[in-house]
């Protein structure tokens, strides 16, 4: 079976068969007709900024889909905040590219939602190891994709595999509570020392300390069976046994301490979102998040046509004529029209990307995620809850 688990494969979107069936008929439409206008389209989220901004990405991909089509493509910086007006912007014949919209849209969407909700995570612990557990909770097609936007967010790491070897990257991770399961109760001690003895010396030896006793018992026994080789535990207590979580981790923190593993670690996991890491980021050194990345909403973009033979159009409810955004020196976000005079203090953000079907600007992650991070400081991402005491 070529395709068992019935994903839709790169050679249908690429020869843009991963349509709606409303593009097929139209161009079905026009070419019965006889017409391929010219046209300038924008993809964009919303029209005007709305003082809430988002991170963009996905746009690598988008070069790809648009390679050896007959269009130049204009979109902004892999790893930008963008807060209103275009984010991607496509001139030329419409039938190059009309069953294109929807991976299109795919493409940006999904992604920019998953990164956005990565640096909030990220900006919930600054200082703090945090990486991406999410891939569990989609198809397993995309899980690069979660992985990747994870990464561009400024997370350290994460858990998948397969997305590791994709991206270049090693993936992270220690033992499952089914490790400890087929262990056994009172076997702990056991499951660790297995554990440490399996593994090779590259792994950190992070032993999960909340299966089968309460945190603090199972923290003391795994420092005691392993000694100076233990890097750290892990508390993945469920939320409905947690009671008060910080008060949890300071106790396992004191105890620990009070026999002399000051340099043993506590890494946290277990439906962790920002609301909640943010009390914990001085007394735990590190979490894992999933759900929070991987249940983001996606950011919800159209495309529309702004300009057709070089005029103005527009459908009710949004802007005609071809726009430029920029970045002004107090953060702010500027949408204007892009044959009028630009602010005197604007940095023009939507860069070239495809000329006449060649890609003509490289993608690298680091630089991507340096971007998005200093551009989250510039504009003040999530500064009203991220910047608090630590």
């Amino acid at each position: 079976m070529s395709n068992p688990f019935e994903t839709v494969p790169a050679t249908a979107i690429l020869e843009g068969d991963a349509t709606d069936a409303y593009f097929e008929r139209t161009r079905a439409t026009l070419e019965h007709a006889g017409k391929n206008p010219r046209v300038v389209a924008e993809v964009t989220a919303d029209q005007f900024p709305t003082g809430e901004f988002d991170v963009f990405t996905g746009v690598k991909d988008v070069a790809t889909l648009f390679e050896g089509r007959g269009v130049d493509v204009d979109a902004l910086p892999d790893g930008q905040l963008f807060d209103g007006g275009p984010v991607l912007r496509i001139e030329g014949p419409y039938l190059a590219f009309a069953e294109l919209e929807t991976s299109l849209l795919g493409f940006l969407s999904q992604p920019s939602g998953f990164a956005t909700a990565a640096l909030e995570a990220r900006l919930a612990a600054p200082e703090s190891l945090v990486l991406s557990f999410g891939a569990r909770h989609v198809h397993p097609s995309i899980a690069t994709t979660v992985e990747r936007a994870a990464l561009l967010a400024g997370l350290d790491g994460f858990s998948h595999v397969a997305a590791g070897e994709i991206l270049g990257r090693e993936a992270g991770g220690t033992m499952p509570h089914a490790l400890m399961f087929c262990f056994g109760e009172g076997n702990q001690a056991e499951a660790w020392t297995a554990f440490d003895e399996a593994v090779g010396e590259e792994v950190p030896r992070i032993a999960l300390v909340d299966t089968f006793w309460d945190e603090k018992s199972e923290s003391l026994l795994a420092a005691e069976t392993l000694g100076d080789d233990l890097d750290g535990v892990r508390i993945d207590t469920t939320s409905s046994r947690r009671g008060d979580f910080r008060h949890i981790i300071r106790e396992v923190r004191w105890e620990l301490d009070a026999r002399g593993h000051e340099d043993v670690d506590i890494f946290c996991s277990g439906g962790l979102e920002p609301e909640t890491i943010r009390p914990l980021r001085d007394v735990a050194d590190g979490f894992g998040v999933g759900s929070h990345i991987t249940g983001a909403d996606s950011v919800d973009f159209s495309l529309d046509i702004v300009e057709i033979e070089g005029k103005p159009i527009s459908k009710r409810g949004k802007l005609s004529g071809v726009k430029e955004v920029y970045r002004t020196a107090d953060g702010g976000h500027h949408v204007a029209l892009a044959d009028r005079e630009e602010p005197s203090d604007g940095e023009l953000l939507l860069e070239p990307l495809v000329r006449d079907g060649e890609i003509i600007r490289e993608f690298e992650l680091a630089d991507a995620t340096d971007r998005c991070l200093a551009d989250a400081e510039a504009v003040g991402f999530d500064r009203s809850t991220a910047d608090i005491d630590r």
